[in-house]
């Protein structure tokens, strides 16, 4: 906030640019509730201000969150899903506490692909049991791609500053490349999952998506510190930083060594041509590209979803159990039967993935220590980290995915192709930002690398931003 607009102004402008974006023009259904505190948590901020007091980097920004991170508001915390219409949790998630106390505003929450698209088999990315099919800005009846799918069209069409999403396995980066944005999934552990509706103990992770590198550099390091109440971020001590703004370099490419991964954008001859238009800037910048291999996908693939399995029905009875009131689930079984009663959940996709995690045993199952340590062994140690270190690297590059395709209610989505599961599965970061257009579709390049390597990911990301300036304002056409 430079100081030129009150908070009040800047959120009252956003305010009704949902309303009139997102609910009625070309009605993006990108929000699933607007914070109805927002005007009275910017008045606040706006008196703090006038006191002297600006409470941190975030101050007075609207943010928004997916619907799966709790805030003790006037806002439940739906995970998409109907039977958690009124579920309004009793204290933030750690995510919301630090953006409160970074200074932002928390102006709505985000429609999602329901449970973070782990429920059933040939889902439509951005459909979600209470709110409904988010559309693509770019144009309209294409796909958002998910699980973050608000979060990524609210902030590609400007309803706020930066948006909150949430991945396991390509639920940030999809989402900010099919709506031409920049997306950031930290390193598992830098950004705490306490409050979050959970898949996976062992992938998940919160982070930022915003139009502009320096905007999520600036929003992540409001997120990032230990908390007790979620191991994972134990790790992190001596690793995290508060100020990734120092990382913004425009001559960060400079000396920099880059594994492409080899055969990563053989899926599309117009992706491949945006790829090698990106390896040839980069060489310009004084960057040395490399070819690497990357390990064979089944050596990962199959267990990760084993484990997913057997966390998703660990974490979720977890959070239904920490419900208050007199919630109408207690349990996975609960959710499944619910589901069979409800007349939207069951309409256009099934539940079989809610049905195979229910029949899992618990964490101390042979099979899934067994399909734990060998995705882990496979991206890490066999992975990521012998590919940068065979040739020394500072980072990974693969197309983030393809343009996106025609939303289809009936046989759920058509992705072409993506470079999500590495990063994800090992738990390390990425950072996707837009490398070009195809027709009006935009197409994103994934920057990803070792374990806490989020500060040289930026400097790197940000040096190609700047150089190319690949993104476009959306202009919600009818269809391409």
């Amino acid at each position: 906030m430079d100081g030129k607009y009150s908070v009040t102004e800047v959120v009252s402008a956003y305010l009704d640019r949902i309303n009139e974006i997102d609910k009625n023009g070309p009605a993006l259904n990108s929000i699933i509730i607007v914070n109805p505190d927002a005007m009275q948590i910017a008045d606040e901020l706006d008196k703090e201000k006038a006191a002297g007091k600006i409470r941190g980097p975030l101050f007075g920004i609207p943010v928004i969150l997916k619907d799966n991170i709790d805030t003790h508001d006037r806002m439940p915390n739906t995970a998409g899903a109907t039977v958690l219409r009124s579920s309004f949790p009793k204290v933030d998630s750690r995510v919301a506490k630090k953006l409160r106390e970074a200074g932002a505003v928390i102006i709505a929450k985000s429609n999602l692909s329901e449970w973070a698209n782990f429920r059933g088999m040939n889902s439509t990315s951005g459909w979600s049991g209470v709110g409904g099919q988010t559309k693509n800005p770019y144009v309209l009846d294409r796909n958002p791609c998910g699980s973050s799918s608000g979060s990524g069209v609210a902030v590609s069409a400007n309803l706020c500053v930066l948006a909150i999403g949430t991945e396991t396995n390509g639920s940030i980066v999809c989402p900010s490349n099919n709506n031409g944005i920049v997306g950031l999934k930290p390193t598992v552990g830098l950004v705490s999952r306490s409050g979050i509706i959970p898949i996976s103990f062992t992938q998940d992770t919160p982070g930022p998506m915003g139009r502009t590198v320096e905007d999520v550099a600036i929003c992540l390091g409001s997120l990032t510190g230990i908390d007790q109440a979620d191991s994972k971020t134990l790790a992190s001590a001596g690793m995290f930083i508060s100020d990734y703004s120092k990382s913004l370099r425009r001559d960060g490419l400079k000396g920099k060594r880059i594994g492409v991964v080899k055969g990563s954008s053989s899926f599309s001859d117009r992706v491949d041509t945006l790829m090698k238009q990106a390896i040839e800037f980069m060489k310009g910048e004084g960057a040395e590209v490399i070819e690497v291999e990357a390990p064979e996908s089944s050596e990962y693939e199959e267990a990760s979803f084993e484990v997913m399995l057997y966390e998703f029905k660990d974490g979720l009875n977890r959070y239904f159990e920490g419900l208050e009131g007199d919630s109408l689930v207690k349990n996975l079984k609960d959710l499944i039967a619910f589901n069979k009663s409800d007349s939207v959940e069951l309409r256009y996709f099934d539940q079989k993935i809610l049905e195979m995690a229910d029949k899992k045993g618990d964490l101390s199952s042979p099979e899934y220590k067994k399909s734990l340590d060998k995705m882990l062994k496979a991206t890490r140690e066999n992975g990521i980290d012998k590919m940068m270190d065979s040739v020394q690297l500072d980072a990974l590059i693969a197309p983030t995915g393809s343009p996106a395709w025609k939303t289809d209610l009936i046989l759920g989505d058509h992705f072409v192709g993506g470079s999500s599961s590495l990063a994800a599965i090992s738990g390390y970061p990425a950072i996707t930002v837009p490398m070009g257009f195809i027709e009006n579709l935009p197409v994103g390049l994934t920057f990803f690398g070792r374990a806490w390597s989020e500060s040289i990911l930026i400097e790197i990301a940000f040096s190609y931003e700047q150089g190319t300036k690949h993104r476009r304002v959306p202009r919600y056409l009818v269809t391409d």
